[in-house]
């Protein structure tokens, strides 16, 4: 797609006659034949960056900055592009009122020259990125945190609270703060909000957020399942009339092959797609992939991954990054998108969001569960744990009835419908590994969302606005635009999200399968082998062989570095253990949880630091 910035400039009227964006501009191009493209009006300066024609309005005085696409854009109005029918839509109707009937993945910067008002709004969801930051001098506004270090000023000091989060917990609690970014003084703006900047003063406020309705919870499955259907054919379909030369990302599971399989029926002809693929088979799927190369592919292209270089690969994503990433599978992304922009494709389409929509996470049963419970139905609570522990045994991770009642008591309050806990086991696992004198995860205190009496729904919830999710969108929206591609996702149409958000949890999981109303759904579209099969592998990459072996020695070599341990943010001692037991753990194939997200996280944190001269 593009990146954007702008700027007010309160007071320093030299600084504004030196075109304060082109740095900004210049940064945030991430390939030599972008083209940047800046708009005037008063003391404001919107800028664009990318290869498409430029997403710009200026007229009637506003002046308009867009970066991302409007699905809906013919049933709006007549303009000719996003930002032209941003400006129609804002003159007739307000902001708020406009953001609310687009369907789109976008950043909006809007200055109302009438008013001497700032607007900045993102997309429900959050796919294409929007920060900012405030300075006496100017506020300032950009894609990217690398479109804002060039501006006078501006600290590259890091959030204590993130790099401990980094360090030692878990990736889901990266994105709880929705409004912090990795940077002490850069802000981000949350998804389904905007932003009112005028005489100095900012305020925000929420456009859109999930109802918390049961108006289907008595309806019939098969009508259920034909209006989802209706919905994710025509969130499809809307994509693909607005992509070029599209390919899709594809694995073994229901999300990504229903989004290809929507696009080969709307669309009437087959497409290619690309795949990561190990050797080591803990995490290939090629054998789950095979039946839909023959119905549903031109070409499938398996990409191997086997054992690349980490350490030069972790540093060249940090570089579009500008922070860590997250998990060890959006190494396998960024070299799959590098090798979809080889073969000349313009769109990648994935089925991202549709484990959050149709309760695909393993974890998500422990919610339903709670939902029986607090209904009363003990024996379909016990049906369900039966045929969990039948189909989802694991001999790391094992399955049983006092698991389930563990669950219950430390993940849900039964006397408060909907109210989730914190994990605070996964929070605080390598807690011991973090220098008690630079941060304590037990003051870490995130937030868990309850807008809903179902326990299903705000797990589902969170993991979209404020775990799972975030740091996905992140990584696909850098590591597309990087490779000059447009991403599309078709699982955040918000129609289909209001929609499933109603749907009730038994035709989300059912008789120990989960998705029960996609698999109804896609009937007919997908190959029963694929669409009947209960088996989650999810796309993951075999990081645990990485951190071995030579890997090792790697790591050890980066623990022992004289920066390392004066950062003071690890025990180092207890580091060195972790990545011995990780060893030993993998050399002798033992039965047992091996510590590769933690070493993933590491590496990434520490060369983070490192490209921050830090």
């Amino acid at each position: 797609m593009s990146r954007i910035a702008g700027i007010i400039n309160n007071s320093l009227r030299n600084f504004r006659q030196a075109n304060p964006l082109r740095p900004s501009l210049q940064a945030l191009k991430l390939n030599q034949d972008w083209k940047g493209y800046t708009e005037e009006l008063g003391q404001v300066v919107f800028g664009w960056c990318g290869w498409r024609t430029p997403n710009l309005f200026n007229g009637r005085g506003i002046i308009i900055a867009l970066d991302g696409c409007f699905y809906n854009r013919q049933a709006l109005g007549s303009a000719v592009d996003d930002a032209s029918l941003m400006g129609e839509l804002y003159l007739d109707l307000g902001l708020e009122k406009a953001l609310q009937l687009i369907n789109g993945d976008f950043a909006i910067m809007l200055y109302d020259s009438r008013i001497d008002t700032l607007w900045l709004a993102r997309d429900r969801f959050g796919l294409k990125p929007l920060y900012y930051v405030i300075k006496s001098e100017y506020f300032a506004f950009a894609s990217q945190p690398r479109g804002l270090f060039p501006l006078p000023n501006i600290s590259k000091d890091t959030n204590h609270q993130f790099v401990a989060t980094f360090a030692a917990s878990h990736y889901r609690y990266f994105d709880n703060d929705i409004e912090s970014s990795p940077y002490k003084e850069i802000i981000q703006l949350p998804a389904a909000h905007f932003l009112r900047f005028s005489q100095g003063e900012i305020t925000k406020s929420k456009y859109w957020e999930l109802s918390d309705s049961n108006g289907l919870e008595d309806s019939d499955e098969k009508v259920l399942a034909e209006q989802y259907r209706e919905l994710l054919l025509d969130a499809v379909s809307l994509r693909i009339s607005f992509s070029c030369n599209p390919t899709f990302t594809l694995s073994g599971g229901m999300d990504s092959s229903s989004i290809l399989a929507a696009a080969v029926y709307t669309s009437k002809r087959k497409f290619q797609a690309f795949s990561t693929t190990y050797t080591d088979k803990t995490y290939d799927e090629s054998d789950e992939i095979k039946p839909m190369q023959d119905s549903h592919l031109t070409q499938w292209h398996p990409i191997l991954v086997d054992n690349p270089d980490v350490f030069y690969l972790i540093q060249k994503m940090i570089e579009i990054h500008d922070e860590p990433v997250a998990t060890a599978t959006w190494l396998s992304h960024f070299l799959l998108c590098k090798e979809v922009a080889s073969k000349k494709f313009d769109s990648l389409f994935g089925g991202l969001g549709g484990d959050e929509l149709n309760a695909g996470e393993y974890e998500h049963f422990f919610f339903y569960f709670a939902d029986l419970r607090l209904s009363g139905n003990e024996n379909q609570l016990e049906k369900e744990v039966n045929k969990w522990i039948n189909y989802h045994d694991h001999p790391i991770f094992r399955k049983s009835f006092a698991l389930v009642e563990k669950s219950l008591r430390d993940l849900v309050d039964l006397n408060e419908p909907g109210k989730c806990y914190l994990d605070r086991a996964r929070l605080e696992r390598y807690s011991s590994v973090l220098n008690p004198d630079f941060f304590s995860l037990q003051d870490l205190k995130p937030k868990m969302d309850h807008y809903s009496k179902s326990y299903l729904r705000n797990r589902t919830s969170q993991d979209l606005f404020r775990e799972t999710i975030p740091c996905c969108l992140r990584s696909e929206d850098r590591h597309t635009t990087a490779h000059n591609l447009d991403n599309f996702l078709p699982f955040f149409d918000y129609r289909l999200v209001e929609f499933m958000f109603q749907v009730p949890g038994h035709l989300k999981i059912q008789d120990g399968v989960t998705k029960v109303l996609l698999r109804e759904v896609m009937k007919g579209l997908l190959p029963e082998q694929t669409r009947t099969r209960v088996r989650k592998t999810g796309w993951n990459a075999p990081a645990h062989i990485w951190f071995s072996g030579t890997g090792k020695e790697k790591l050890l070599d980066l623990v022992h570095s004289q920066a390392f341990k004066e950062r003071g943010i690890y025990n180092t001692k207890a580091v060195i253990r972790l990545i011995e037991d990780h060893d030993r753990i993998i050399s002798s194939q033992s039965m047992e949880e091996n510590h590769m997200m933690f070493l993933w996280q590491l590496v990434n944190l520490e060369l983070w630091l490192r490209s921050n001269d830090f």
